[in-house]
């Protein structure tokens, strides 16, 4: 027993337990990170691997809203408009704009937009030429042809006129629920989410205002995930609006994420002028409607007033005239 105590207070079998334990611990340190998983590593790997399904499941979902907008280009439109080669005779470089601000995707679109423009100036123009040979045969020939020429130019015009109109409408509505969307996304980024939640976040809760909006914020949050910059998502969903507010607030998001400013006073200061701007347009659509009920009170309203007024004294006039006359 004294032999064992003797060698545990030995000072130098106490150096030779500790030299063997920090060598024990020098190796430990120097091979645990060989050793060890790279967590980080795999991380990365989870999160890369992760985006990219995000990135495909967010071209699927384009890919099939767009197949499925405007579905009605049956077979008969596509192969007369193959047939033909319409989209080459009839190019338009402006038209991918022009149904994209409309609300309308996909090849389906372009294709009936070309039967539309080749088949209406024929069906306006056969129209107005039978209206005229049975109808206006008391006109002169020269007002016939004008006629049929006129239908034509319409019928040719008419799909132009028709996009032109469903973007003006498909604008007015985004831009009715755009300020107060803005708002919920500010609320979204001060919480602390990411744009694309706040976006994703907010076209739910606005859709039942604005399908279009949410539509919108839809595709940006898509395009947010797999576009190389995110400035081109917010460059796109500009040049779908084409409204002075959103390109706006696309440059205030872009700046911001290029700069570091914060996202949320963007936000703040971007709301407040959309909401001025709400408020401008309607103030310069009531400021606009005494002018145009002008006509209207001219051709409806003064002649019953006028009749109302005179009536009484052409009345009472003529029963003068007629007591004198008897008399």
């Amino acid at each position: 027993m004294n032999g064992i105590i003797n060698a545990i207070i030995d000072p130098v079998n106490i150096a030779s337990v500790l030299a063997a334990i920090a060598c024990f611990a020098t190796i430990v340190s120097v091979a645990s990170p060989a050793m060890s998983d790279n967590k980080l590593g795999s991380r990365l790997k989870e999160v890369a691997k992760k985006r990219e399904e995000l990135r495909k499941k967010s071209r699927a979902d384009l890919a099939r809203n767009g197949s499925l907008q405007h579905k009605g280009a049956n077979q008969f439109a596509k192969g007369l408009v193959d047939r033909l080669n319409l989209q080459k005779a009839l190019a338009d470089d402006t038209l991918s704009e022009k149904l994209i601000r409309a609300g309308l995707r996909g090849h389906a679109a372009q294709t009936m937009f070309y039967f539309y423009r080749a088949a209406l100036p024929i069906a306006f123009g056969v129209g107005a030429f039978f209206y005229v040979m049975l109808l206006g045969g008391q006109w002169e020939m020269h007002m016939k042809l004008a006629a049929v020429v006129g239908a034509i130019a319409l019928g040719y015009y008419a799909p132009n006129l028709y996009l032109q109109n469903l973007a003006d409408n498909r604008r007015t509505k985004i831009m009715e629920a755009f300020p107060d969307s803005l708002d919920m996304l500010l609320i979204c980024v001060e919480s602390g989410m990411s744009i694309e939640m706040g976006l994703g976040k907010v076209g739910q809760e606005i859709a039942p205002a604005s399908v279009e909006l949410a539509e919108e914020f839809a595709l940006t949050t898509a395009e947010l995930s797999y576009l190389p910059e995110r400035r081109m998502a917010y460059e796109n969903l500009a040049r779908r609006t084409n409204h002075p507010g959103v390109k706006a607030v696309a440059m205030a998001l872009t700046q911001a994420e290029k700069y570091g400013t914060p996202v949320g006073q963007a936000l703040r200061v971007m709301a407040k002028e959309n909401r001025e701007m709400r408020l401008s347009e309607a103030e310069k659509k009531a400021a606009s409607l005494p002018p145009k009920l002008t006509v209207p009170m001219i051709v409806f309203f003064l002649p019953v007033l006028f009749a109302v007024i005179i009536g009484p004294a052409v009345i009472q006039v003529n029963e003068i005239l007629a007591s004198r006359g008897g008399g």
